[in-house]
């Protein structure tokens, strides 16, 4: 038997709950194309999105510790795979679409610069007068129009939903702005869970990249609501403080961060199961005065505590603003450079210059670099003994 699309379709209409949306129901693309025999409109989607350059470049781009730090941390790609990983988890228990919810997660990152936040910084200065520089923005610029994969259209002619997704965006910290997309809308429950999936993801694995950085140690989590649940959850507590860090090995740390995981999935998935209580269509979740896919305010409060203490501990430690300054002044470096001479620009980006302000292009194709090719291009600019 082959699982047809139309028999994907009619699973979805069973099994989702009435606020899940289904592919079914997409509002479609920009450029009309047929339908896949045995995929849904969204499982394509995925699959674009995969096999992109600018996916495949998440992997020499950092999430906070340069590429150059080490192998072991995260990078934005695996950063984007643990977000889909987190984000499938909660969309299956909480009855949305698993498909759209990957989809989105897979594509949240995929318009960020090399460097990360340094990277973001700098070309948003640089553009202050040309638009700006916004990731969310940039993202869908990516799938919209930069990424050049079929004849008959630009870009990835992605569905509305994945590209709303996209739009719609946000963390705590990081609101977003959607005048093309319904901007009177919440998101669709697949894209709040991508947003919530992505907090998560970056609290727990930047925690762990934290201790084994060494930039702050177990003793300096005590007093954390979040850290000391965790740390009685599994019936650990340090001997004493000096001795925390000898107690503290690393299938121990591998243990508390899948347990604060488990914590921080299991508490959105209740709270939004009651906040989305009495909740008919994906209509009328869309028109609620706020997004209902979150945590509870008890574990809220106590996850902010976290990420608190991370912005002063690992964010703002020296070794990392070294690292991000450094970063700023090379992509500094960088732009300055392709618009005082736009004729060092490679082909593919000159071309470009034909229908597209300069300062556009120049970021356009910065924010496709990754740090290594970035620290290559900065390298083959400035220094008189690099080949070009």
């Amino acid at each position: 038997m082959i699982m047809t699309r139309e028999r994907l379709e009619e699973n979805e209409a069973g099994c989702l709950a009435p606020y899940g949306m289904r592919s079914r129901d997409s509002r479609g693309r920009v450029y009309p194309e047929d339908e896949h025999p045995y995929r849904t409109r969204f499982q394509r989607d995925r699959d674009r999105i995969l096999h992109t350059t600018a996916f495949r470049r998440l992997e020499y781009k950092t999430q906070v510790f340069v590429n150059s730090e080490g192998d072991y941390y995260r990078t934005r790609l695996t950063h984007t795979l643990e977000v889909a990983q987190i984000g499938r988890t909660l969309a299956r228990a909480l009855g949305a679409n698993e498909d759209l919810t990957e989809a989105v997660c897979l594509v949240h990152d995929i318009g960020h610069p090399p460097f990360g936040h340094a990277g973001e910084v700098a070309l948003h200065k640089l553009m202050a007068d040309h638009g700006g520089f916004d990731h969310n923005k940039q993202s869908l610029r990516v799938v919209d129009k930069l990424e050049r994969r079929f004849a008959d259209f630009p870009g990835l002619n992605l569905t509305w939903e994945v590209r709303e997704g996209i739009v719609k965006h946000e963390t705590e910290y990081d609101v977003s702005s959607a005048e093309e997309f319904d901007p009177e809308k919440r998101g669709l429950l697949e894209a709040q869970i991508a947003n919530v999936a992505d907090e998560t993801a970056y609290t727990a694995h930047d925690l762990d990249d934290g201790l084994r950085a060494g930039l702050f140690t177990p003793a300096d989590l005590a007093g954390l609501a979040l850290w000391q649940r965790v740390q009685d959850s599994i019936g650990w507590q340090p001997p004493d403080p000096r001795a925390a860090q000898q107690d503290f090995d690393e299938l121990l740390r591998h243990r508390m961060i899948r347990r604060i995981l488990g914590l921080l999935v299991t508490d959105c998935v209740n709270a939004t199961s009651a906040r989305l209580a009495g909740v008919q269509s994906v209509e009328e979740l869309q028109r609620l005065p706020r997004n209902v896919c979150g945590l509870s305010d008890e574990l809220l409060a106590e996850a902010r505590g976290l990420k608190a203490f991370l912005y002063e501990r690992m964010y703002r430690h020296h070794r990392l603003i070294r690292m991000q300054t450094k970063a700023e002044r090379l992509v500094n470096d960088i732009f300055e450079a392709y618009i005082a001479e736009p004729a060092m620009l490679p082909p593919a980006a000159s071309e470009r210059l034909q229908d597209h302000n300069l300062y556009r292009v120049v970021c356009d194709y910065i924010a496709g670099m990754t740090d290594r090719f970035a620290l290559e291009e900065h390298e083959k600019l400035f220094s008189p003994l690099a080949s070009v």
